[in-house]
Parts: C-alpha cells; sequence; structure tokens
C-alpha cells in the first residue's frame, strides 16, 4: 500500500495533476475499507461461555385467580359444566406452582425436573395413587389441594447426538395445550385437554434427535394418569415423533396405547394425537390439534349391557390464532369441535348416546406490570343434546348451550 501511494505521488509531482490527486485519494479509501472488512471477517468470534451447573438450572413459578360467572346460570353445586380448571362458578383460588428444573447437557450430562402445585385445578390433576385412591371420582373436589406433578430424574447418553432417558413422574407428550395456563393461548382449556388424552405418567422416555429438524421420543408407562397401577400389565406405551421443516413450523404425532381399565391387561386404549404450530408471521402464532382415539370393550359401556358392540371412539380437532398487537397486548380465539358417540369421555349423557359439542372462545390478554397478567374471556360452549345446566340435584340437564365470562389474573415470578 506504501509503495502504490509512493508511486502515485512522484507521478503527480511529475505532472499528473488533478485526476492522478483523485485516483490516489479513492485507492487509499478503498485499500481501507478492505483492510477494516478482512480484519473484521478474518477475525474468529470468541466461543461462548459454557453455562454453569447453576445457570442450566430453571425456575418457573406463578399464581393464579379467577372469577367465572355463567351467563346461563350454573347447574349442581354451582358449576360450569364440562368445564375442566373452570368448573366452578365465582371465585377460584386455581393454582400456585413452583418448578426447578435442569435438562441434560455436554458439560453436565445429568437431568431432573420436580414440580409442586396447590390449589382447586391442582385437585384435578392428582395421579391415582398420590393423593387419590380408586375411591376418588372425577371432579376429585374432594381431593387434597395440593400435588406432586413431576418429579423425574433423566441422563444424557454420548451415543451419536446425545441419547436422553428420564424415568419417574411428567407430564404428557400429548396435546396443544399444557397444564400451566400462562403457557397456553387461552385461560379456559379445551375439550380435547379435557376428555380427549392424559394429563401425567409415571414411566421412562428414551429421546434422539436426528439433527434440528427431527426428534423421537418413546417408552413404558404404567398408564393414564396413573402412578399406582390399576392392572397388572406395565405395558402402556407412549411415544411422539417431532419435526421441524422449517425455522417457525413444528409438526408432532403422538401416540399412547395400552390397558388402562382396573385389573384387566386386554382392552387397550389408544389416542392418535397430532398437534401443528406455525410463526412465521410477525406478531402471530397459529395451531391445530386433531386427536382420535378409541378403546376396546370400554369399561361403562360394557357394565350397561345395552349394547352388543362395547367398543367406544371419541375424536375431535381444534384451531388456535393469537395476534400480539403490542408488547403487552394479546388477543387470542380457540374454535374447537369434539364428537363422544358413546359418551364414555364425557359422561354427560348415559353411555352408549352421542355427545357432540362445539366451542368458540375469544381471550384478551394484558401484561400490567412485570409479571403480572389480567386475562378477559369470553366462551360459548354448545351440544347436540340438552346437556348443562343441571338441576333436580344434578340428574337432569335444561341447555344445550353454555356462556361464560371469566376475569382472571396471574402472576409468574421467574
Amino acid at each position: 500500500m506504501r509503495e502504490l501511494e509512493a508511486t502515485i505521488a512522484t507521478f503527480t509531482h511529475a505532472g499528473g495533476g488533478t485526476i492522478m490527486r483523485r485516483l490516489a485519494t479513492w485507492i487509499s479509501a478503498a485499500a481501507v475499507v478492505g483492510m477494516t472488512a478482512t480484519t473484521a471477517f478474518g477475525e474468529e468470534k470468541p466461543p461462548e461461555k459454557p453455562k454453569t451447573l447453576l445457570e442450566e438450572i430453571v425456575l418457573f413459578a406463578y399464581v393464579e385467580n379467577s372469577y367465572v360467572f355463567n351467563l346461563n346460570g350454573t347447574g349442581r353445586g354451582d358449576v360450569n359444566e364440562l368445564r375442566l380448571y373452570d368448573l366452578d362458578g365465582g371465585y377460584t383460588f386455581n393454582m400456585a406452582e413452583f418448578s426447578v428444573k435442569k435438562d441434560p447437557s455436554d458439560r453436565y450430562p445429568f437431568g431432573f425436573g420436580v414440580v409442586v402445585t396447590a390449589g382447586r385445578d391442582a385437585q384435578k390433576n392428582h395421579a391415582l395413587g398420590i393423593f387419590r385412591d380408586k375411591d376418588d371420582m372425577s371432579p376429585f373436589r374432594n381431593t387434597a389441594f395440593f400435588d406432586l406433578q413431576e418429579a423425574y430424574g433423566s441422563y444424557k447418553i454420548p451415543l451419536g447426538s446425545g441419547l436422553t432417558v428420564k424415568a419417574g413422574k411428567f407430564v404428557t407428550l400429548l396435546g396443544y395445550e399444557v397444564i400451566e395456563s400462562p403457557n397456553n393461548l387461552n385461560f379456559s382449556r379445551s375439550f380435547l385437554f379435557a376428555f380427549a388424552i392424559p394429563l401425567t405418567h409415571v414411566g421412562a422416555l428414551a429421546s434422539y434427535s436426528f439433527g434440528d429438524w427431527l426428534s423421537v421420543t418413546g417408552g413404558p408407562m404404567v398408564g393414564w394418569d396413573v402412578a399406582e397401577d390399576n392392572n397388572s400389565c406395565f405395558c402402556t406405551f407412549m411415544g411422539q415423533v417431532t419435526s421441524t421443516p422449517m425455522k417457525d413450523l413444528t409438526a408432532s404425532f403422538n401416540v399412547i396405547t395400552g390397558p388402562e381399565q382396573a385389573s384387566n391387561n386386554t382392552h387397550n386404549r389408544t389416542v392418535l394425537d397430532f398437534v401443528v404450530n406455525y410463526t412465521a408471521i410477525k406478531n402471530v402464532t397459529l395451531g391445530a390439534n386433531l386427536d382420535f382415539g378409541f378403546e376396546d370393550k370400554e369399561a361403562t359401556l360394557d357394565a350397561a349391557g345395552t349394547r352388543k358392540d362395547t367398543d367406544a371412539t371419541w375424536w375431535g380437532i381444534a384451531g388456535y390464532g393469537a395476534y400480539d398487537w403490542t408488547e403487552q397486548l394479546r388477543t387470542a380465539v380457540r374454535l374447537e369441535y369434539f364428537s363422544d358417540p358413546e359418551s364414555v369421555r364425557t359422561a354427560a349423557r348415559p353411555p352408549g348416546n352421542r355427545t357432540s359439542l362445539w366451542e368458540t372462545t375469544a381471550t384478551a390478554q394484558y401484561k400490567i406490570w412485570k409479571g403480572l397478567v389480567g386475562r378477559l374471556e369470553y366462551r360459548h360452549d354448545e351440544a347436540n343434546e340438552k346437556v348443562f345446566k343441571l338441576r333436580d340435584h344434578g340428574t337432569t340437564p335444561t341447555a344445550k348451550n353454555q356462556d361464560t365470562f371469566t376475569v382472571a389474573l396471574y402472576y409468574s415470578f421467574f
């Protein structure tokens, strides 16, 4: 560079004039830019500092309260029929949760998870054998107000990209929605969440990733929401295949199959579950959930003795959409249809009679301050027959529809 400048300077003094002066300026500037770019692109980024053990531990905690007003009037025991966590009319202390988890990593290949909960919602999540026994019946209004939702250990075996094994009690792989309200688009849970799939399992899972676009998980379970096996067969299987074909699109196929009836090892219950989530559009979240379930010689149909064919089926589909207007304000909509041809999942009608349900839910969410979030929700439920607003000591349904308005408030600590 210095030799080139000297040559140009000599030529200029010899009579090169204005043109050479400008050329010298341009060449010098270009050289400086080139050297800067070379230096910038040539430098290697310093390696990221590996996380310490404490930095890999993730804490999560929240508390939630709500008030649900039934526009049509509540039925038996002041409840909103066919709801799960928003079953009770009026005020409810829904949930207090504390979670500590660590995923296995290359540096620290062990992991663990412990989740403890308390509140009215926690009553609905008990697995048989943990704060619930065989005499407790849904909706579990007389069981403990606290629960051990998850308790597991995990380890990453250095095989290929890493084979992760997990054993203990953990939440299900199935479904679009989860138990934790802050992680859902809506306050109320769908019919699919309440009736089509399980909530938790005790068992073991093995997971393996084939790059960033495909992962496979599977393993044996005790059963649906069961910690103390109700039969002698530890042969329920749950599996998942998750694909990310592009950055903002995730799709998963989940399955669970095995005997779930008390003292019976041959009558299998199976659910096929499909979940899709799409976030490529700015500020928009789109999702869908499709479930199809069936059970051989379903217990209530068999006990009723009114049908030769006692196999049961159920299926449903839900669509989700949300838009973030600002960092504080989000609105979300859920549309859903659930079919229970023999009424074995909802128990809304005598066994063998069809129950079909539709629902539309609109939710507005606003971040008030730090972790404090308020929600307003309107939900309309409709059925093919009268299944809502039960009277006469809870035996006579009087309405085909149900409308509720909810005000909910939660605070996330982490």
